[in-house]
């Protein structure tokens, strides 16, 4: 059984899917969800590959990038940011359950590694003891963010 976060993000990846065309491409309706737990992205291009990040986040006020988006594992990320290699992230801020809603995107180019906070590992009685997530830095990325809806 899913949880309400996991239901949330999957409704921002429907949106992202449903609403968008693919940002390389430019192709409509190619935009496809990923299998749950894919590391470091959420969607794909059926057509040209293109992939991305998507995080949905319940927000006072849709028209303002949050100061800290939760983000996902740590060491994945970060083992793709010392390739260099970044996904581009869609960021779907909710209000109301999704009566109000806004999309900001992120392009990868634009991503730089102080935008990612490391969050403390879990603690040994966790479930997953020494997991290790990270945050995205909202105020670093309120700067580079374009609203696309």
């Amino acid at each position: 059984m899913s949880t309400d976060k996991q239901i949330l993000g999957q409704k921002g990846e429907e949106i992202v899917c449903k609403d968008f065309s693919c940002p390389k491409c430019k192709k409509e309706k190619t935009l496809k969800k990923l299998v749950n737990n894919f590391k470091c992205a959420d969607v794909i291009c059926d057509f040209c590959g293109y992939l991305a990040q998507v995080k949905t986040k319940t927000v006072k006020n849709i028209d303002i990038v949050p100061n800290k988006v939760l983000g996902a594992a740590w060491k994945p990320q970060k083992e793709r940011m010392e390739s260099g290699i970044y996904f581009p992230l869609f960021l779907v801020l909710v209000k109301e359950n999704f009566k109000k809603y806004s999309v900001f995107y992120l392009s990868a180019d634009l991503q730089k590694p102080e935008m990612f906070i490391v969050r403390k590992p879990l603690s040994n009685n966790a479930k997953r003891a020494g997991w290790q997530g990270f945050y995205y830095d909202g105020q670093i990325m309120k700067n580079r963010m374009t609203r696309i809806k």
